[in-house]
């Protein structure tokens, strides 16, 4: 048996790094007012480092006194110091690190060709500093695009895009991104986006980004040919990635037409063809974006619509890419039809599939359940594998949702339909007469319904605060 001290050679190697008296490697990072010299062993650097064993072997260094000196201009101290510790020690500590400089040593991390550490950090990035990448997409964007090894990361903000697209495309830094990444993203056709918003944003951005036009330059009364030419040029690849057929006639006539210039004629005639004869484009021949769920719901907010289709065909994922449309009509609102079983059945019997949402009172929570057969009021016991209860921690929050689906020994008890309940999932969550929503884990949903009915499971029932019911179109 082989035994290993690990513990105490990074201990003796991090010694080493803190008292290197032997060093033979000074490395100078930073630039302007933020340098930083790094003493260190040039055969511990080429052992861990394919990058720093080409460089000391090739003649890229020059010597002073026997002692290697090395320039890092484009690495800043506060990143070097954490890959000088993971070099000797083999540990790295990102939970006090800014997101800045976490993904600065991404990017020094993919230069200097340790892909142990490039992959440890791209992965904290995407589970740990979601909600800094968010706030920063573009800066993540135009620095992970550079780098062809972090294509998990790229796919993580491409997915988060999509999945709720309406905060990037608002934000301040949106008219200075790539035009190849805006390219890839308007291709897409998960991109969760109306296309009257989608074609807004894209003449924002375009006249950001053409010379002539811009804050100097953006009232488009005051422009003349040559200014509509330049946007036209600036915008040749991105108007075929437009859906026009999915944009209504009056948004088309009131917020395309004005740009008419800029668009390539046969693209404009065959648009107007189809407005004005319903006739189908016969070169522009996208499909219309899928996973765009749609809803107008007082609980939640239109990304968590993608959770629950992305949990209707099984993608238990965090930001599921949909095969299908889904349209959220609202059949039931407490607050405007009134707390009321018989309401409810009057409502929403014989509507078809249907979600149930229900705001607790004293909780941020929302609870629900999906219901695939729809309410008939025929008392009895129905069978279904796809029903499906869950919670969200609130309204908008996609990460901390919970799901439990029906237990497969009990298919029969899935759903129970009848005249003394507005809705009744398993008796797991139902509503009764007396306008109380109870919760009880009756066994027919499996072991999450623990988490999904946390904390509200203690109390065997409450007044809620609202309940909303849709009916379920998919398309």
């Amino acid at each position: 048996m082989v035994s290993k001290f690990h513990s105490s050679l990074s201990e003796a190697l991090s010694l080493m790094l803190n008292d290197s008296d032997d060093h033979d490697v000074i490395i100078q990072v930073g630039e302007n007012q933020n340098i930083k010299e790094f003493r260190a062993h040039s055969n511990i650097l080429k052992a861990r480092s394919p990058y720093f064993k080409g460089a000391f072997s090739a003649g890229w260094i020059s010597k002073k006194d026997n002692m290697i000196e090395f320039k890092k201009p484009n690495i800043n101290p506060t990143v070097f110091e954490m890959i000088l510790k993971y070099i000797y020690t083999g540990e790295v500590d990102l939970t006090k690190v800014s997101g800045e400089n976490i993904l600065g040593l991404l990017v020094a991390s993919d230069e200097l060709l340790l892909e142990e550490l490039l992959n440890h950090v791209q992965g904290y990035l995407i589970e740990k500093q979601s909600t800094w990448i968010e706030k920063n997409f573009v800066l993540v964007l135009h620095t992970v695009f550079k780098l062809p090894s972090c294509k998990k990361l790229q796919d993580h903000c491409l997915e988060s895009i999509c999945e709720d697209p309406q905060p990037f495309i608002t934000s301040k830094d949106f008219p200075s991104l790539d035009k190849d990444i805006l390219h890839g993203l308007l291709k897409r056709d998960d991109l969760n986006i109306e296309e009257i918003v989608a074609w807004n944003h894209l003449i924002k951005w375009g006249i950001q980004q053409t010379p002539g036009l811009g804050s100097r330059n953006n009232d488009r009364t005051k422009w003349n040919n040559r200014n509509y030419e330049a946007l036209k040029k600036t915008l040749n690849k991105f108007i075929p990635l437009i859906r026009f057929t999915a944009i209504s006639s009056a948004d088309f006539f009131d917020k395309v037409r004005p740009y008419k210039a800029v668009i390539p004629y046969h693209i404009y005639e065959e648009a107007m063809e189809f407005y004005m004869k319903d006739t189908s484009p016969k070169t522009t021949t996208l499909p219309p974006r899928v996973g765009k769920a749609q809803i107008e719901s007082k609980l939640i907010k239109p990304k968590l619509t993608n959770i629950i289709a992305g949990w209707i065909e099984r993608k238990n994922v965090k930001k599921p890419s949909l095969n299908k449309k889904y349209k959220f009509d609202l059949l039931y609102r407490s607050s405007q039809d009134g707390l009321n079983i018989y309401t409810i059945q009057n409502k929403c019997s014989g509507q078809g599939p249907c979600i149930v949402l229900v705001k607790h009172q004293e909780s941020a929570k929302i609870y629900g359940g999906y219901n695939p057969l729809g309410f008939s009021c025929q008392e009895q016991w129905c069978y279904t594998t796809e029903s499906f209860i869950f919670s969200f921690e609130n309204g908008e929050d996609i990460k901390n949702k919970k799901i439990s689906r029906v237990n497969s020994n009990y298919y029969n008890n899935a759903i129970y339909d009848g005249s003394s309940y507005g809705f009744n999932f398993g008796s797991s969550i139902c509503m009764s007469s007396d306008n109380n929503v109870y919760f009880s884990n009756s066994g027919y949903y499996d072991n999450n319904i623990v988490n999904v009915l946390n904390p509200s499971l203690q109390y065997s029932n409450f007044y809620p605060e609202e309940i909303e019911i849709f009916k379920i179109t998919i398309s």
